[in-house]
């Protein structure tokens, strides 16, 4: 497993220490432990995970701007956990509605050692933060004119949305709010991962 994750960081231009490698890969095995019985994600096989979770969350952080994301449906911890093991520097809040799922992020982070993260169980439309976020991230969350809405409240003044998705969204980005603008769609390129997969980048409209 650790040889395979290096020949998957190999093919990146990532930066992750000894350290982190060994917190990814453990961070796979508790999803592999646990996901037997709390059915956490699909994707049965440790190796699969390597791929389809940890290298399709990490091909995120080149693009983090600021100090405080939010990970809005994060199910597992997904892109949370993973981007909080490279970027130590910087602080993230994990939201989701079930139960089970923040359980098994918070006993992670203790597992883990991570200092830099707050699960929290809420709906998103009620979470109200004291501080507002840099940047709002969603995996695995609705479409994104769902997110744009849900979400509307997390953002700072200078916030983006970071939306993950597989193909480019043509279709959902002719409809943003007047009050959004596209920034940028990123292409990203996932070791191993057949299929297109993009972050797409929304600011407010004014900046």
């Amino acid at each position: 497993m650790r040889q395979k994750l290096q020949q998957l960081l190999a093919q990146t231009s990532l930066e992750v220490s000894p350290e982190q490698q060994e917190q990814l890969l453990e961070l796979v095995a508790l999803l592999h432990k646990w996901n037997k019985a709390y059915n956490l994600t699909s994707v049965r096989e440790p190796d699969a995970m390597l791929v389809r979770h940890i290298m399709d969350s990490l091909v995120v952080s080149p693009y983090l701007e600021g100090k405080r994301f939010i990970d809005v449906g994060t199910g597992p911890g997904l892109p949370g956990l993973p981007l909080a093991i490279v970027n130590p520097d910087k602080q993230f809040v994990l939201l989701d509605s079930l139960g089970k799922r923040i359980r098994f992020i918070r006993m992670a982070v203790h597992h883990l050692g991570l200092t830099n993260v707050e699960a929290v169980q809420s709906r998103v439309e009620a979470f109200n933060p004291a501080q507002k976020f840099d940047g709002v991230l969603s995996r695995a969350f609705a479409s994104l004119d769902d997110m744009l809405s849900w979400c509307a409240h997390l953002p700072g003044p200078d916030g983006r949305f970071l939306a993950l998705k597989g193909q480019y969204p043509e279709q959902e980005l002719q409809s943003l709010p007047a009050h959004l603008a596209l920034d940028r769609v990123y292409p990203l390129t996932v070791p191993e991962q057949e299929g297109d997969r993009h972050l797409v980048v929304i600011q407010q409209a004014s900046q």
